[in-house]
């Protein structure tokens, strides 16, 4: 099954590397794609991890859901990351 999450886009590119590799220790998940055009964050996974436990081990990353009822942001939001090149 897939899950998909929306969070910010204003966080940090280099990130998502912790973010897959966090997602993939997690028992039953296959994979992950993370879409920053968009914000969104694909799982696919067995039912032997819940969305809710996803959503938790995400949120413990740094990237909290976008609730259903928030206004679509039209740009994207200075990251709070400040990464360095």
């Amino acid at each position: 099954m897939y899950s998909t999450f929306y969070v910010s886009k204003s966080q940090c590119m280099t990130c998502n590397n912790e973010v897959l590799k966090t997602l993939g220790t997690l028992r039953g998940v296959f994979g992950a794609e993370m879409d920053r055009i968009d914000g969104r964050i694909v799982v696919n996974h067995t039912d032997e991890v819940s969305r809710d436990e996803i959503a938790a081990t995400l949120d413990s990353l740094g990237w909290k859901e976008k609730q259903q009822d928030e206004a679509p942001v039209n740009y994207d939001e200075p990251s709070i990351w400040g990464c360095a090149l």
